[in-house]
């Protein structure tokens, strides 16, 4: 691993790796929602590439972006009344949230009530679900080769929709990107996750039980694919310590190019697209902005604000400059 002096000044490398986090957020988002459609499934089976057109953004992306400009605006220092401020401004002004996810919903609504973090993601239905690992890249950002940083902010942006497993899983996903930012190998960057998590929790379980059943079929995918699904599945497929461990076993086996890493999370199914956020926020860290292709870079580049409106149109390389900004 470099250190994170080395990271810093090299300025052109820090912009490059910053911008592929965030930008491979975008593009795992976009792809796995894509990939998992009834319609690529029935004409592709596999998914290798976006279509012509539009693209378009789910709360993923929209709610890393939410992260991401609350790092901004606190020069990457919030506290968790700073989440809730930002949350009212930007989320609690919607009546409806279209392709929102159940977790962040309730925890706005249980701030508008007056329910604060930590209770507001406590008195949360959907409080184990993968709502926070999805959109917390960008705090992985700002901690290059700091994995106990990037897992107490985590926890402070998670705490406003999420409890326990939910909150477990931003940390595992928010350490994996920190430890990539520094270009640690894809064991450490798996190491990293998975330190980040208590060991007699449900999450561990699922991240050693994929790891497990890797090892078990000799790194083959074909091999492991169906035993994984089989052993981690849930009734609710937004499940954190499914979603997570999914996406982390998608970069132990194909973590070695960022393209394959995203059509693998992308064709896995289950919650896709947050699979997909998860390991090209990871891999984007590892392989920065220069490893992603060209196309997806711009056809995502801009969001389309489905499920958060202020997010329409932000340009994600410009709060990548505003990121990169921060670390010092």
């Amino acid at each position: 691993m470099r250190t994170k002096s080395e990271l810093i000044e090299n300025k052109e490398l820090l912009l490059d790796k910053v911008y592929g986090t965030l930008s491979g957020l975008a593009v795992g988002d976009s792809f796995g929602d894509a990939a998992r459609s009834p319609e690529n499934q029935f004409a592709y089976g596999i998914t290798t590439d976006f279509k012509e057109g539009a693209s378009w953004s789910t709360d993923d992306t929209e709610f890393g972006l939410l992260t991401a400009k609350i790092l901004i605006d606190t020069n990457g220092n919030p506290t968790s009344a700073d989440v809730v401020d930002a949350w009212l401004s930007h989320v609690a002004g919607q009546d409806e949230f279209p392709r929102g996810g159940a977790s962040e919903i309730e925890g706005v609504r249980n701030v508008k009530r007056g329910i604060l973090p930590p209770f507001s993601g406590i008195y949360n239905a959907y409080s184990h679900s993968d709502g926070s690992a999805m959109r917390i890249a960008p705090i992985g950002i700002i901690c290059p080769g700091e994995p106990e940083k990037a897992i107490a902010l985590a926890e402070v942006d998670a705490s406003i929709s999420h409890y326990r497993e939910g909150i477990w899983g931003a940390q595992a996903v928010a350490a994996a990107v920190s430890v990539a930012m520094v270009d640690g190998t894809i064991d450490e960057i798996i190491a990293a996750a998975v330190a980040a998590v208590p060991e007699d929790s449900w999450m561990r379980y699922t991240i050693e039980k994929a790891l497990e059943l890797i090892e078990k079929h000799g790194n083959n995918p074909l091999m492991a694919w169906m035993p994984i699904h089989d052993a981690l599945w849930t009734s609710y497929k937004a499940a954190a310590p499914e979603a997570v461990a999914s996406a982390l076993a998608v970069v132990k086996l194909f973590g070695d190019d960022f393209r394959m890493g995203v059509i693998a999370a992308g064709n896995f199914g289950r919650d896709a697209d947050t699979i997909g956020a998860i390991v090209g926020g990871i891999l984007g860290a590892k392989y920065g902005a220069s490893a992603i292709p060209e196309k997806w870079l711009e056809k995502t580049r801009y969001p389309s604000g489905t499920c958060l409106a202020f997010t329409k149109g932000l340009d994600i390389k410009e709060m990548s400059h505003q990121l990169a900004a921060l670390i010092k």
